[in-house]
């Protein structure tokens, strides 16, 4: 049976995926399905870089919103949100425009889930404390002595990975990695056109320092302290992302303003440069310079229109 064709705008953050995906959804009659890990959550507007209300207004734009910033959510819930509303606005003719710098969820939603024991609570809290007494740096050489394939893939101070690599090799026995190998991600629900953005380091380095100071000048702080009067701790996974933990730093007095952007700059920088890592290992995507809108239409238009 012919799988359904969905076409994937990716790139690192401030490549510009957001205002070329609605130009490109105008022009083909198309309908936006986000692909950002942070722009589901309520509340999260001007750290997260959500389309703005009259992005959202011209075209459809699906999965922003969709959860609080206390509830849990991951590549398997997002994938369980996404496949449904994929085959919905594909029945009603609409081309479907995945869009996102989120690797995993992309590459989750076209995939198929991998099958993993479930957290195991006691585990993971032995866990969260050897990397209270022995640090975090010493559970991830840990990691890479016994999966080493998988430490590659994982920041030394991604806590949350980390820990569930280490917490998965001691249920199943068997390194992350091996796992990942045997199962190859072919539970393909979609066929995918993965095209990500091709933009000069030097001037995406320069868009991530514009945004990041763009934000704050839009009210992250005060959006910040919105969530941490509405209750959202501090502590809570999406209140560690980029943005969010630099303006609680702020507001405890721990940076002062020009700190502040100078870290959210150097953190966002970072992360573009470990987004281009994660696309440029995936040999299905098509790298295109966005200035090129006329060859973009004609690379989407030709995989919509083929047999």
């Amino acid at each position: 049976m012919k799988k359904q064709k969905v076409v994937v705008i990716a790139g690192p953050t401030a490549s510009g995926k957001s205002g070329l995906a609605v130009e490109l959804a105008l022009l083909l009659q198309g309908e936006i399905v986000n692909a950002d890990s942070m722009q589901v959550y309520r509340y999260m507007d001007v750290g997260t870089a959500k389309p703005s209300p009259s992005e959202r207004t011209k075209v459809p734009h699906h999965l922003l919103d969709v959860i609080n910033p206390d509830q849990e959510f991951n590549a398997a819930i997002y994938r369980s949100f996404a496949v449904p509303v994929i085959h919905d606005l594909l029945s009603r003719g609409k081309e479907c425009f995945i869009v996102g710098g989120t690797g995993l969820y992309i590459k989750i939603l076209l995939g198929g889930l991998l099958t993993c024991p479930p957290v195991d609570h006691v585990l993971r809290q032995e866990l969260r404390d050897q990397v209270e007494t022995r640090g975090l740096e010493a559970m991830y050489r840990r990691l890479e002595d016994l999966d080493p394939l998988s430490a590659k893939k994982i920041h030394v101070h991604d806590t949350v990975r980390v820990l569930r690599a280490l917490e998965i090799i001691e249920l199943t026995k068997r390194p992350l990695s091996t796992l990942i190998q045997g199962h190859g991600f072919q539970d393909v629900a979609f066929q995918a056109l993965k095209i990500c953005l091709q933009i000069d380091r030097k001037e995406l380095y320069h868009r991530v320092n514009q945004r990041s100071l763009l934000m704050v000048e839009r009210g992250l702080v005060q959006e910040t302290k919105n969530l941490l009067a509405r209750g959202y701790s501090p502590d809570l996974k999406p209140m560690k992302a980029l943005g969010y933990r630099h303006a609680v730093r702020y507001l405890e007095g721990r940076y002062d303003r020009e700190e502040m952007v100078r870290q959210l700059q150097l953190d966002t920088r970072r992360y573009a440069k470990r987004q281009l890592t994660w696309f440029r290992a995936d040999p299905s995507i098509t790298w295109i310079d966005p200035q090129r809108k006329e060859h973009l239409v004609e690379t989407i238009t030709s995989f919509v229109h083929e047999p």
